[in-house]
């Protein structure tokens, strides 16, 4: 399948490699909002196919975020002085795990923990779901919503999991979840809510989703990748038992995310990683296995990662109302420019009023969603992201044919000519087509014609 444009000739489609900014050539510079914290992205000029060099426009956030300056100086601050955490009598051991355990308590605290609460670090959110999965009490039933990510709706028991419709709006999925749990006769049950969606950036109504699952005597986990980075957590203050986030959508992608909340269903299971770190005493005869978070971090623990998060979590707390006022701003301009475009159509699921991240996905009539972002990318030197966003369920219900939509997210790598951009570039492509020709491979859509591709050297 091929999209072409006026007068270019076709030619065999390259593969897609990657594509490097010519030496010594730079952007133009590239404003900060006052206050906000940089990212590692601030300058970074991207080649578009017309040769240019652009201020890259980051609308990508929802799947990863880049790191923010000040945590990658305090990542090489830690490696100078890395050494594995517990047990060493070395300073650099001894300066590592003092810093590692005292991330716990910022990490608690960007959350809203309880006194009480436990910090696990994992991966990333994914790995947090699934030990928890992992801690349930036997037969425990578990409530979620097909809405949910990937993350959240798969790692738990099939044969113990309700999944509830895709609702319709927030009081829609109260509704939903008071049915469900007044049919349940289970003696173990735990609702796992969404605190942003992943695929329209909606806020869900997690203090009054927490209301009704106390009231049938349910916990609850808040799946929090999405909401953390952008609006406060206060697990205590909502009654949440448990949140799940990751350091690589807060601006700290260096593998690390955390499980916090309570302790005791955590303290009951088995050890998640039965190894060194997680055991008190090994024996001829046993195990003596260790209580709170070391119990299920066996092996050695992304010491590094554990601290990139809690450096990127003290930054945005310290910034946290001018952030959500940055990024309202900006979400609301780049909802209002694209509407107005015929023929672009936005997705919503609570529906429009309710709360936003900043996420803004849409459809374009008559044009690949795919071929959309890939145009947005080689000729407007934007990044945003296509496809069904690991929420197969959710998109299916809400975009229609085959659930593919085009999915704007905005962080502190976007500035509002970013969003200028990205609404100037739809509109043309809507109005006059793409810019090149392009044609559907293996790959992907991939431009006939590209003076980028060349060889990048490897990074090491």
């Amino acid at each position: 399948m091929s999209v072409s444009a006026p007068n270019l000739p076709s030619t065999e489609a390259p593969t897609r490699r990657l594509s490097l900014v010519p030496e010594g050539v730079t952007p133009p510079p590239a404003a900060v909002a006052e206050g906000l914290p940089r990212t590692v992205h601030h300058e970074l000029g991207v080649p578009t196919i017309d040769r240019r060099v652009v201020d890259f426009a980051n609308f990508d956030h929802g799947a990863t975020a880049p790191a923010l300056i000040s945590v990658t100086e305090t990542v090489e601050k830690v490696q100078r002085t890395y050494g594995s955490v517990h047990r060493g009598a070395g300073y650099t051991s001894r300066q590592t795990t003092a810093w590692f355990e005292q991330a716990r308590r910022e990490i608690a605290d960007f959350v809203g923990a309880r006194a009480d609460d436990q910090v696990v670090i994992t991966r990333n959110t994914t790995d947090a779901l699934r030990l928890l999965a992992h801690a349930l009490p036997r037969r425990t039933q578990v409530f979620a919503w097909e809405s949910a990510h990937h993350a959240a709706l798969l790692p738990w028991s099939s044969a113990r999991t309700t999944r509830l419709p895709v609702p319709h709006s927030a009081s829609d999925a109260l509704e939903l979840l008071r049915e469900a749990l007044a049919a349940s006769t289970a003696r173990h049950k735990i609702v796992v809510i969404t605190g942003a969606c992943n695929v329209t950036g909606e806020v869900w109504p997690v203090r009054e989703l927490v209301e009704v699952a106390t009231e049938f005597e349910a916990r609850t986990v808040l799946d929090a990748a999405q909401l953390a980075p952008h609006h406060r957590v206060d697990i205590a203050d909502w009654g949440v038992d448990w949140v799940a986030f990751s350091g690589h959508k807060t601006y700290a992608p260096y593998g690390a995310g955390a499980l916090v909340g309570r302790t005791d269903w955590l303290d009951a299971a088995t050890p998640y990683l039965p190894a060194g770190g997680a055991t008190r005493a090994v024996g001829a005869r046993g195990v003596q296995w260790q209580t709170g978070p070391a119990r299920h971090e066996g092996g050695t623990p992304n010491a590094v990662g554990a601290i990139a998060l809690a450096a990127a979590c003290s930054a945005l707390t310290r910034h946290r109302e001018r952030i959500e006022a940055h990024e309202r701003v900006l979400h609301q301009r780049l909802r209002e420019g694209l509407e107005a475009i015929p023929g672009v159509r936005l997705v919503h699921a609570l529906g429009p009023e309710r709360p936003n991240v900043g996420v803004v996905s849409f459809t374009i009539d008559g044009i690949d969603c795919s071929l959309v972002s890939q145009v947005l990318a080689d000729e407007h030197g934007i990044a945003v992201r296509d496809g069904r966003f690991c929420a197969h369920l959710l998109c299916d219900a809400i975009v229609g044919g085959r659930g593919c939509a085009v999915r704007a997210s905005i962080g502190l790598a976007t500035q509002p000519h970013h969003v200028e951009r990205l609404i100037a570039g739809v509109r043309r492509l809507v109005e006059h087509g793409p810019a090149s020709a392009y044609d559907h491979t293996d790959a992907g859509w991939v431009a006939r014609e590209d003076p980028r591709l060349v060889d990048e050297p490897l990074p090491w």
